[in-house]
């Protein structure tokens, strides 16, 4: 289930839209680097392309982090 969420982004409030299982990956990989969720999701946001939206941009960051350890678990 896709659901809106809100944030404060750079003192700005924004919301976002992701499926319940691409919201638990960003929570982890936050956790994982000590970071808060809101950091985390300010870090992909200012990385993103112009063109692109946030709720994209968090989607495809899970994608290439998964995809990244994956190769890492293949070597």
């Amino acid at each position: 289930m896709i659901r809106k969420r809100s944030i404060t982004l750079h003192g700005h409030r924004t919301s976002f839209s992701v499926e319940d299982a691409f919201l638990d990956e960003l929570k982890a990989m936050a956790a994982e680097r000590g970071l808060s969720f809101a950091a985390l999701v300010a870090q992909i946001d200012e990385a993103r392309p112009l063109e692109s939206n946030l709720s994209s941009a968090l989607r495809l960051h899970v994608l290439r982090e998964l995809k990244r350890q994956k190769t890492k678990s293949d070597d």
